[in-house]
């Protein structure tokens, strides 16, 4: 379990650097300029959409087990360090508005949905299938989103500029590539 916490955490950490739901985690702090409700909405909408790719990737693992499985696993972790080296971008016509729900629901609904079919939605279905721990994994990745989104919530423009993107995504690249090599030689036998 601890494993599965660990290895998701710092994947979705480093993977998120630099993709749209942080940017639009700064965006939601530049509007709205209250970082405690849009926080609590990343952690909530995380939670529930990463609960479910999780959930999918243990499910699917399951009933998909074998070798086979485990090798398009494995060159889903690679085919996500490829995808992590591509850099995101947020356009402002992808902002949400402005809502009457305030920071709190327009950052849940925002969240949730920008992250449907996002590279750390498709990391956490892997890993829910790597680990068949939905409840770990759902724990591992939310608490790498929320190491990647809340300074960036809380510094907004400024981390951006600090941060090497190139950088981090090449490391998180690395990441994904470990983890599917290893997987690959592990699904071989070699170890």
């Amino acid at each position: 379990m601890i494993e599965a916490i660990v290895t998701s955490a710092a994947i979705v950490a480093l993977a998120e650097i630099g993709d749209k739901t942080q940017l639009l985690a700064i965006v939601l702090a530049a509007r709205f300029k209250r970082p405690v409700p849009i926080i609590a909405g990343i952690l909530v909408a995380t939670l529930a959409n990463h609960f479910l790719a999780a959930l999918a990737g243990s499910v699917a693992a399951g009933w998909l087990d074998g070798p086979a499985f485990r090798y398009a696993v494995a060159v889903g972790f690679i085919a996500m360090a490829a995808w992590t080296l591509v850099p995101d971008k947020f356009d402002d016509d992808e902002a949400p508005a402005v809502s009457r729900g305030g920071a709190f629901l327009t950052t849940l609904i925002a969240f949730f949905l920008v992250e449907m079919g996002d590279k750390t939605q498709v990391a956490t279905i892997a890993l829910g299938a790597r680990f068949h721990d939905a409840v770990a994994v759902t724990l591992g990745t939310t608490l790498g989103m929320m190491l990647a989104n809340v300074p960036a919530v809380l510094l907004g423009g400024e981390l951006v500029k600090r941060v090497p993107l190139a950088v981090v995504r090449t490391v998180a690249a690395l990441f994904f590539a470990v983890l599917g090599l290893w997987l690959l030689l592990a699904t071989a036998g070699v170890f």
